[in-house]
C-alpha cells in the first residue's frame, strides 16, 4: 500500500530551532504547512505555548490519518524521526545494514544531547558570572572547545557528518552553530572542518528553500551565519 501524501502543519518559533523541520523535509520533497511565530520577547507567544505542555518550538501537528484530531508531536529528533520513518521511506537516516549505521545515530544525537546543552551552558556561565576569569566560565570554555574540536576533526576526514552521504544528522546540527549563535557568539575561528561544512550545508537548495518560507530575514544574514565570527546578536521586538 502507498504511504499517504502528508497532511502536516509545523509551527516554527522564528530564530530558532525549529528551522530544522522545515529544512528536513524540504530535503524530503515533502508537503506542509508552516505557522509563524515571533518570539515574545524571547521565549513563545501565549498561542504557541498553549499548545503544548511544554510550551516551546517546533511541533508537528499531522492530519492524515485524522483530521478532526490531529496527532501533536513535540522534540525536534522526535519529529524528524517520525517523518523519516513514516513519510520519508527512511531517507535521511542510515539503515542498521549501512556500514556508517553507528556513526550516523551517534551524529544525529549529537547536537541535542552534546552540542547544544555545552554551548548553553557557556552561555548561561556567561550570563551569570561576574567576570570571564569566573571558574564555572573558564570549564564551560574549555567543554565548548573539546566538543568542537571532536566536531571539527570529524568533519576535517569526512563531507557530512555521517560520512560521505548527507543526512538527517546534518539538518539536526547546522543550527546551533548557525542560528544559535544569534544569543552566544561562539568564534568558530580555527574550526576550518565546522566551517568549510556549514557552507556546503547552506548552499543546499532544500536548505535555501526553508529559510526563505520560515525565517527569510535569517537568509539574508547567511554569510554572517557561517562565517567564523558569527551573525549579529539577536534584538529581539518590543
Amino acid at each position: 500500500m502507498a504511504t499517504p501524501s502528508p497532511n502536516l502543519t509545523v509551527h516554527h518559533l522564528q530564530v530558532g530551532q525549529g528551522e530544522r523541520i522545515p529544512w528536513l523535509l524540504e530535503e524530503l520533497s515533502l508537503p506542509y504547512t508552516l505557522k509563524l511565530y515571533s518570539r515574545s520577547p524571547f521565549l513563545s507567544p501565549p498561542d504557541l505555548a498553549a499548545k503544548h505542555p511544554m510550551g516551546a518550538s517546533p511541533l508537528l501537528e499531522d492530519f492524515t490519518s485524522n483530521p478532526s484530531s490531529p496527532l501533536l508531536l513535540a522534540e525536534s529528533g522526535a519529529i524528524a524521526e517520525y517523518i523519516i520513518h513514516k513519510y520519508g521511506s527512511g531517507r535521511l537516516a542510515l539503515p542498521p545494514s549501512h556500514e556508517s549505521y553507528a556513526d550516523f545515530l551517534y551524529w544525529f544525537h549529537f547536537s541535542n544531547a552534546s552540542l547544544q546543552p555545552t554551548t548553553f551552558r557557556r552561555f548561561t556561565a556567561r550570563s551569570v558570572a561576574a567576570n570571564l576569569e569566573d571558574p564555572r566560565v573558564k570549564m564551560s570554555e574549555e567543554r565548548v572547545e573539546r566538543v568542537l574540536k571532536h566536531m571539527d576533526e570529524r568533519l576535517s576526514q569526512n563531507t557530512w557528518l555521517a560520512g560521505s552521504e548527507f543526512t538527517a544528522a546534518d539538518v539536526m546540527t547546522l543550527f546551533t552553530l548557525t542560528t544559535m549563535r544569534k544569543f552566544d557568539a561562539i568564534d568558530l575561528s580555527g574550526y576550518e572542518g565546522i566551517l568549510g561544512w556549514m557552507k556546503r550545508c547552506t548552499e543546499r537548495p532544500a536548505y535555501q528553500t526553508a529559510m526563505e518560507k520560515c525565517d527569510p530575514e535569517l537568509l539574508k544574514e547567511r554569510e554572517s551565519l557561517i562565517s567564523a565570527t558569527g551573525p549579529g546578536k539577536f534584538v529581539p521586538k518590543m
